[in-house]
């Protein structure tokens, strides 16, 4: 085993830190483990998500399905939109359009005594 900084062969054990061997370079005084674990997702999950979500898929469920908390699909949509175009050329806009408009009203009316409503 060699030290990542200047590949020195004199190394010691130094203890554990979450569970896995320490060790330490005698000539640079770096401490190191022997297996780094890379961070992040495989992107075939990341490929997937974002393909449930343009499915029509909602975060929360995508989170239920594939085990990937929905900020963290949330960063990955965002991440793609930032990349894409900000309009689209001026041929791939339709001339004509129909617009159905739809208004709802969720709830009551507060009825209040006192303050001078009824």
């Amino acid at each position: 085993m060699q030290c990542p900084d200047c590949n020195s062969e004199k190394i010691w054990k130094n203890g554990y830190h979450r569970g896995k061997q320490r060790f330490k370079c005698k000539e640079c005084g770096r401490q190191f483990i022997e297996f780094y674990k890379p961070l992040g997702y495989d992107h075939s999950i990341k490929e997937k998500c974002l393909e449930m979500y343009v499915n029509g898929s909602g975060f929360r469920s995508i989170e239920r399905v594939m085990g990937v908390h929905h900020t963290t699909v949330i960063n990955w949509v965002k991440e793609i939109g930032n990349k894409l175009e900000k309009t689209p050329p001026a041929s791939e806009i339709p001339e004509i359009t129909q617009i159905d408009e739809l208004q709802t009203f969720v709830g009551k009316k507060k009825i209040r005594f006192g303050f001078g409503l009824l």
